[in-house]
């Protein structure tokens, strides 16, 4: 019997929202009724994706798996250290899911890197680039213990240098799309890439067709047609040894409600059939060693078909193509920030030449040990800014008066005014290209006074408290209270603890309220880790906090998944 590999990959990532004065997000109203937009797609996605709901027939929950543990994933590092600082339980939860996986999977973990700001890497420098994959790796290896074996790529946009660098880092795959990819293998294995530095690096291809309907299309509402989909039978003949499927994170649970639990479902089926071994790219790759040579159409990107002209021309790529709108202000932009980077390294080489035994040794060795006083230390910071104000979300949009252009524009200005005595030559030549730059928006004006109006005149950090991303659905006392009294079990064995959680659940549900989705985590997790004797005693509440009869799986099984 032909057993078929499938691997599905989510990217996780939202570009950094932190004020680059205070570090510090601001409220953010159009993510409302959250505070910022990482509150709410934590909410939304993260936190559903490592605590995913299996359904039984009666609708209560039978498992909660946490889905990372068999999936290929990667998380942008700038949201790693949010998720680090505003909700570590989810961030426990991810490094978890790699540490199982590991298990699973002979070392080869589920987690893959990726370059630490989502830049547009073909239009970095090579300089650029090793910093941006440096930083990442670095970056991976303090959060998951390990070295990564592959690596994600913003937008999979690619060059021939991107993957030079990759593979002179010690990356050993990175996944792309079809069409950035000639005489890839017909049965879904990886290709070898010969990069113009001699060296070689494997390339993965996603199945276009399937990714696109999971992401765009219906088949995160039939599960079972999913599963059909990654079964069915090669074209033309050809045996599929590897079906991989690769898709934004946020598709589960934020872009499309529920996901989470479509995924649940179809990883689920998998595991339980011979005929399929779900795993991730690096456990295929150590058994199916890249054979077939391919070549690479470049520059490209998965997002643009036009290559990567999303992030510097009007290429008539947007998120409203209903909206009658230009984007000829993406070129501006592009010149105005590509010049101040110039600028700013020319800088950072003359002062940092008397500071420091080698100025890019030094930047790159910034992305791990984040000290150093003085002068130092603010070159260094100036040389953070100017590779975060090219994330790429800044063109990515409609306008350039949307949020995501505002902050690439916030970090250009701390970088300028980090350049010392040059910062206002600097400004003012940034202020002259971004003249050039017209809003879609009457009342915004041009680049410069979207600068001037946003940027300059800076508004207060929101300092009102935070929902508790951790507490409950609604935020309520009420809500807490379940919440506290479903912790408190993991220690208080008592009747009486007990009589504690029955008491607020049935509260809840007579007020027309529902169970709160981290309550039901809490418990599920406790009971899960509990011996038998008191799992038996937890049973009589599990019926009241959502869940059907019987007993929850152990650890290394539903616990885990």
């Amino acid at each position: 019997m032909t057993v078929r590999s499938i691997v599905i990959h989510g990217h996780f990532y939202q570009p950094p929202r932190e004020d680059p004065w205070l570090n510090q997000v601001a409220a953010e109203p159009s993510a409302a009724p959250y505070h910022d937009w990482n509150e709410r797609i934590e909410r939304e996605s993260y936190r559903a994706v490592v605590a995913a709901r299996v359904y039984a027939p009666d609708g209560r929950i039978a498992h909660i798996v946490n889905t990372l543990a068999s999936i290929s994933f990667n998380f942008g590092a700038t949201l790693l250290e949010w998720l680090e600082r505003e909700t570590p339980g989810t961030y426990a939860a991810v490094l978890e899911a790699d540490r199982a996986s590991r298990a699973r999977h002979a070392g080869h973990g589920n987690a893959i890197a990726m370059p630490y700001h989502h830049v547009i890497m073909p239009l970095a420098s090579r300089r650029d680039k090793i910093t941006e994959v440096r930083w990442g790796i670095a970056d991976f290896r303090r959060r998951f213990g390990r070295g990564p074996e592959g690596m994600w790529l913003p937008e999979t946009a690619v060059d021939p240098e991107t993957l030079d660098v990759l593979a002179a880092e010690g990356i050993a795959f990175t996944i792309l799309a079809p069409h950035q990819v000639e005489q890839a293998p017909a049965d879904g294995s990886a290709g070898r890439y010969r990069t113009s530095g001699g060296r070689s690096i494997a390339l993965f291809v996603y199945d276009g067709p399937i990714s696109h309907d999971v992401a765009f299309g219906s088949l995160l509402k039939d599960a079972s047609a999913w599963a059909e989909r990654l079964l069915a039978p090669g074209k033309r003949g050809h045996e599929r040894r590897l079906v991989a499927v690769a898709t934004d994170g946020e598709t589960y649970g934020h872009h499309h409600k529920f996901g989470e639990v479509a995924l649940a479902w179809v990883l689920r089926e998998l595991e339980r059939r011979r005929d399929a071994r779900v795993e991730n790219f690096a456990a295929f790759l150590a058994r199916h060693r890249p054979e077939q040579e391919v070549k690479l159409v470049a520059p490209t990107s998965w997002s643009c078909a036009h290559g990567v002209e999303r992030w510097r021309a009007d290429c008539g790529c947007r998120m409203a193509p209903e909206r009658p709108t230009q984007q000829r202000w993406r070129a501006p932009l592009r010149e105005a920030l590509d010049w101040l980077a110039g600028e700013l390294h020319a800088r950072f080489e003359q002062e940092g030449g008397a500071l420091f035994a080698g100025s890019w040794a030094a930047r790159d060795a910034y992305g791990t040990d984040r000290t150093g006083d003085g002068r130092a230390r603010e070159l260094l910071e100036m040389e953070r800014n100017a590779l975060r104000m090219f994330t790429s979300c800044g063109w990515f949009f409609d306008d350039i008066a949307g949020i995501e252009t505002i902050q690439i524009l916030r970090y250009a200005a701390r970088a300028i005014e980090l350049a010392g005595a040059d910062a206002p030559r600097l400004e003012a030549g940034v202020l002259e290209r971004l003249a050039r730059a017209q809003s879609n928006e009457r009342a915004e004006g041009t680049g410069r006074d979207v600068y001037r109006n946003h940027v300059k005149r800076r508004v207060p950090v929101e300092s009102a408290a935070r929902t508790d991303a951790h507490a409950a659905d609604s935020g309520d006392d009420a809500a807490r209270a379940l919440l506290r009294a479903v912790l408190a079990l993991e220690h208080d064995h008592s009747p009486r603890a007990i009589a504690a959680v029955t008491e607020l659940a049935d509260r809840a549900q007579r007020d027309g309220g529902h169970v709160p989705f981290d309550a039901q985590t809490a418990f599920y997790r406790i009971r899960a880790a509990a011996p038998p004797e008191r799992a038996a005693q937890l049973a009589s509440v599990a019926w009241r906090l959502g869940f059907a009869d019987g007993e929850v799986e152990g650890k290394g099984k539903g616990g885990s998944h």
